[in-house]
């Protein structure tokens, strides 16, 4: 692996930039014109950025997961990388010792990072981390581990056997999005995985596909579960939302998805009536019971199931006769009451839009409430995306869903509407540190309803537009993150109103709306990986013939205004065509950085993608952030997206405070 210290706008070799905080360039704010944006200049002279706004002093404490230190030790030309977790819990002033093969390598603790390089360390060593100054009997030695020969862990997967449609044609089975969660309250993650069939569709598409598939799996690869959703669940990006998450409060998690008649779990029980056939001619399932079911994460078993809300009744009420509309689901999880995790499934978002909330007591599905754009008005029809945002934008301890164009309170009831229409991308997060709260980009599809904006910025807790980026067709690819050190905030940039999705011809836009450049990284994921407070660009090497891309990390070059590459992740491949997406992007294992998840080409294995690049930034884990960990959640739903935690991460940031959290199976 390419080491990112040596790309020319790097710091020296070995050298990272300091920990928190860190100067950056100021900027003046500028406006942004809908027709001849300017390009910005950055200002040469230092400075910081605004210190952010308090919190809300809700007095709520979220509920998160009582993780271990995740230890990770990789082989590496200069000797072992290891990398280990600093909880949401942990007191500032904790500390960490490094012990090889019983000999302590570290006398003083680090107190300045979470990572240390053994250039002594062999194949054959075996690490333990000692945790000291944690207080409240927590000083304990963490399992012992030993080095990975190459910078991944590799998962063995069960990949479902061949198969032959209704119409007689064969198909085969790609490992597809995936989750995370603790299923069994060891503190360790499993993996849940979802299998699609290589006929699987898009909803404006007809055709058979094969049975969609859900395992579980430990992360030294031993297969908890299998879960057959049915011939009459389709298989498609829109069909299955999968949420895996501790929503009873006791340590484990649960899994949640739709199910209809046919849908068998991990022990055989099947949902309704084994026999039914409800698919018809062109592939649809246009009739029969659906379900909303939760299961065991330790098990796979039923613990509960409901019908889902709300049916499909009329297909044409949904704006088509066909099933295209009818069947565009989205999911979630959010804080609801500031403490404890409600689920959300919903239905429709090109015309009529149904969410609809559930909390776990008892093990039963409780309902807590509905959103209908019906009952609402006809002015919230039509303003989901393919994805959305979960995120506590009004500073009120409890979440909002940021359903694309429009967001929905705690409560259930609007909190507003910008009437942008639909769009393909998403994303929610303190773009702008210099500026109280929260802020959403997204980009539009429909030009009549946008106003001929391609992408927005707005001040996610009213909705106000703050600038955007013009257009004059659908701008299917939108990002944002800190990328470029010369401005403050996070940069943005969408596909140019004329350009090829993918293109790297666009707009780069600063945190206040002054264009940087027409040129862009890809439009794609963007994840923590090298020493820096900076992201990076995930994308992938597309091949046409094959239908899938090898996976990329690179770094924008601000100076030569392209990307560097990182990594090439060669024999892995990308998922959904096109997209390029990893299967799962979060904070796994190790330092605070994040992992990336993609199956080896052939799908016989996950790979767990981890950095070795030397940093000295401590922060504590992002999985105890809850809004990152609740983005974590979402990225199995729809076209999935890059999450984002709470505070501003990137070059000038203030340093977070503790999370106001507590451990789930803990006393607050």
């Amino acid at each position: 692996m390419a080491n990112p210290s040596m790309c020319s706008h790097n710091p020296a070799p070995g050298k990272t930039r300091k920990a928190l905080p860190v100067a950056a360039a100021t900027l003046a704010a500028a406006a942004l014109a809908f027709t001849g944006i300017p390009l910005a200049a950055a200002s040469p002279g230092p400075g910081s950025p605004a210190a952010p706004a308090a919190p809300a002093k809700s007095g709520l404490t979220r509920q998160v997961e009582n993780l271990d230190r995740a230890p990770v030790a990789v082989l590496t030309d200069q000797g072992v990388s290891l990398g280990w977790r600093m909880l949401g819990l942990d007191k500032d002033s904790i500390g960490f010792q490094v012990i090889r093969d019983g000999v302590l390598l570290t006398p003083q603790p680090i107190r300045d990072t979470t990572t240390y390089l053994d250039p002594s360390g062999t194949a054959d060593s075996t690490y333990v981390i000692k945790t000291v100054g944690n207080g409240n009997g927590q000083d304990k030695l963490s399992a012992a581990f030993s080095p990975l020969a190459q910078n991944y862990l590799p998962i063995k997967l069960d990949k479902p056997a061949d198969g032959v449609s209704k119409d007689g044609k064969p198909y085969s089975y790609s490992a597809n999005d995936s989750s995370v969660a603790d299923l069994d309250g060891d503190g360790a993650y499993e993996i849940i995985q979802l299998w699609n069939p290589s006929n699987a569709q898009d909803n404006s598409k007809s055709g058979y596909t094969g049975n969609v598939y859900v395992d579980a799996y430990k992360m030294d690869g031993t297969k908890l579960w299998r879960i057959d959703l049915g011939r009459n669940i389709r298989a498609g990006a829109h069909y299955t939302q999968m949420l895996a998450y501790d929503f009873d409060g006791d340590g484990k998690a649960e899994v949640a998805f739709k199910t209809a008649d046919g849908t068998t779990d991990a022990a055989g029980t099947v949902i309704g009536d084994a026999a039914a056939d409800y698919r018809t001619s062109a592939g649809y399932v246009l009739s029969g019971p659906e379900f909303l079911t939760v299961f065991n994460g330790a098990s796979g078993t039923i613990m509960d199931t409901v019908p889902y809300d709300p049916p499909r009744g009329a297909v044409s009420a949904w704006g088509d006769n066909y099933g295209n509309r009818v069947d565009r689901f989205l999911a979630g999880v959010a804080y609801l009451d500031g403490e404890h995790p409600s689920m959300m499934f919903s239905r429709g978002y090109y015309t009529r839009t149904v969410l609809v909330t559930y909390d776990l007591v008892d093990g039963k599905l409780e309902k807590r409430w509905k959103f209908d754009s019906d009952v609402a008005g006809a002015e919230y029809k039509g303003q989901g995306n393919h994805n959305l945002s979960v995120a506590d934008v009004d500073s009120d301890g409890k979440d909002e869903f940021v359903f694309g164009s429009m967001t929905i309170d705690d409560d259930g009831t609007p909190l507003y509407n910008t009437k942008l229409g639909h769009g393909d991308a998403i994303h929610t997060g303190d773009l702008d540190p210099s500026r109280p709260g929260l802020e959403t980009f997204a980009v539009h599809e429909s030009m009549s309803q946008s106003g001929n904006r391609g992408a927005t910025f707005r001040d996610a807790a009213t909705g106000e537009v703050l600038w955007s980026i013009p257009a004059f067709k659908d701008t299917g690819r939108g990002a944002t993150g800190d990328i470029d050190p010369r401005f403050p905030g996070s940069e943005s940039w969408a596909v140019g109103g004329d350009a090829a999705w993918n293109s790297t011809v666009g707009y780069l836009m600063s945190a206040k709306g002054e264009r940087i450049s027409e040129k862009i990284p890809a439009a794609n994921f963007m994840a923590w990986w090298d020493g820096d407070l900076l992201r990076e660009i995930v994308d992938h090497d597309f091949d046409a013939e094959a239908g899938y891309g090898v996976p990329t990390i690179s770094k924008w070059n601000w100076e030569t205004e392209s990307s560097d590459r990182l990594l090439t992740a060669t024999g892995a491949r990308t998922n959904n065509y096109t997209k390029g997406n990893p299967s799962l992007q979060a904070d796994l294992l190790g330092d605070w950085r994040e992992e990336l998840v993609f199956p080896s080409a052939d799908s016989t294995e996950l790979r767990i993608y981890t950095s070795t690049s030397p940093t000295d930034v401590r922060l504590r884990t992002l999985m105890h952030d809850p809004m990152y960990r609740t983005g974590v959640a979402r990225e199995t739903v729809g076209y999935n997206q890059p999450p984002h935690p709470s505070f501003f991460l990137g070059e000038g940031m203030q340093a977070p405070a503790m999370p106001a959290v507590y451990y789930a199976g803990k006393a607050k």
